[in-house]
């Protein structure tokens, strides 16, 4: 009976952990990476509270704080000066922790390495990159180390289906949302996309909240933004 005890309190206890997911956002750079140039108070890689993939409304840090579903647990400055901070988020329901990291705009390849390292650890249920696409512009060398347990992954460049759908499951990975076009990789779209992801639902549940964000965002066709992302298993 004791044992009996036993397993069921830690059946509960792992039932209620929430799920982990670990966010790594380049920040949008004119300066050091191949894209076209925006305004530059947004593109400063070196000025996170005002860049397009972090501070701006639908940046990462702009996006969650003005979400009414996602709670800020505590926000850290990391020792890597690499990384300005770090903010970790509770989903309302208590069952999705979200930890953030917004990194250099120059520091765009360690930021990937980085995404992948933690898609290889296992300390993570969902490993997702916010970014420029930093393969289009040259190779950066996928770690060595191959997951030892599937994590989901969500990349949000451009086209990144092309370019890191095979490198991904490589690594031992599983996708769950690419990209099929040049896109905006607003961070609405893990607003909406992870609880969804979160619930169990397959590729196309992801991708249908993802499109549903995408198109109201920027006012296109439900269509035209099924279009933007992958069909995934």
């Amino acid at each position: 009976m004791r044992f009996i005890l036993i397993g069921a309190l830690l059946l509960q206890t792992a039932l209620a952990a929430p799920k982990k997911v670990a966010v790594f956002v380049a920040l949008c750079d004119n300066a050091t990476q191949g894209i076209i140039p925006v305004p530059a108070k947004i593109g400063d890689g070196n000025k996170p509270e005002a860049n397009l993939y972090w501070g701006c409304s639908d940046g990462f840090s702009g996006c969650f704080r003005a979400s009414k579903a996602w709670k800020l647990q505590r926000k850290e400055v990391p020792d890597d000066k690499r990384i300005f901070e770090r903010l970790i988020y509770l989903h309302e329901s208590g069952t999705i922790e979200v930890t953030a990291e917004a990194w250099r705009g120059s520091e765009i390849k360690a930021c990937l390495t980085a995404f992948e390292t933690a898609l290889t650890s296992g300390n993570h249920d969902l490993c997702a990159y916010i970014g420029h696409n930093v393969l289009m512009d040259g190779e950066v060398p996928p770690p060595e180390k191959k997951a030892t347990k599937s994590t989901d992954a969500i990349v949000l460049c451009c086209i990144s289906e092309y370019y890191f759908k095979e490198r991904l499951t490589n690594l031992g990975a599983k996708p769950v949302l690419l990209t099929t076009q040049l896109m905006y990789p607003g961070a609405f779209l893990l607003r909406d996309g992870i609880p969804v992801w979160a619930k169990g639902c397959p590729g196309s549940g992801i991708r249908q909240a993802a499109a549903t964000a995408y198109a109201r965002n920027q006012k296109i066709s439900a269509k035209a933004a099924f279009g933007v992302f992958a069909k995934l298993p």
